[in-house]
């Protein structure tokens, strides 16, 4: 498959779904078509989602969303620490893209700091101690920008990017086109992913 063959308004979507959802979509040749962070809106709970949040939040996706996108979502992380705000947004973001006629594949958090050589850890060797919420949103923001000289103000929208970018690659490698970020570790999510779908 060459470029002309491919439709213009075909676009790779990464979502990082959160009570601020990251929606990003690129193009066959990675230039942002559409950045954005989405928040339900309605009455708010502490530490949760509200009912009008989550449907507030699937109308806005499911606006967002185009026949023909190619999407990655990324899964919930094993263990969260708000699992049950954390299974309703997940679950009906999937009922989202499904009711929207698309299919998607999924990517874990830690293949998306994979893809940008994010380890999660700080220090020296033998004084390493994990990255805190806000170290890690830093890292991950240096990180996009390094590696594809992308900067967003909000962080969701940064992993949304990543997450497209491994979206967009995932079909360039699927359609064995040459892929745009090549890095051995970028590689290797990519085929990761292929391999599961």
């Amino acid at each position: 498959m060459n470029l002309l063959d491919i439709d213009p308004a075909m676009r790779f979507v990464g979502i990082d779904p959160a009570t601020t959802t990251g929606v990003v979509a690129l193009d066959i040749e990675a230039n942002v078509l559409l950045q954005t962070a989405i928040r339900g809106k309605g009455p708010k709970i502490p530490g949760g989602i509200t009912t009008p949040q989550l449907v507030s939040l699937q109308n806005q996706l499911y606006q967002l969303l185009h026949p023909g996108d190619e999407i990655l979502k990324e899964d919930a992380a094993p263990g969260t620490q708000k699992g049950i705000t954390t299974g309703m947004i997940h679950g009906n973001l999937r009922t989202i893209i499904h009711r929207k006629g698309l299919s998607f594949n999924l990517v874990m958090p830690s293949a998306v700091k994979k893809y940008v050589a994010v380890t999660g850890w700080t220090g020296e060797t033998g004084k390493k101690r994990r990255l805190k919420d806000a170290e890690k949103k830093k890292a991950m923001a240096a990180a996009a920008k390094l590696h594809f000289g992308y900067t967003h103000p909000s962080h969701d929208v940064v992993d949304a990017y990543i997450i497209a970018r491994i979206a967009l690659n995932l079909y360039r490698m699927r359609e064995y086109m040459p892929l745009l970020d090549t890095q051995p570790y970028q590689i290797e999510v990519i085929e990761s992913i292929l391999n599961k779908a």
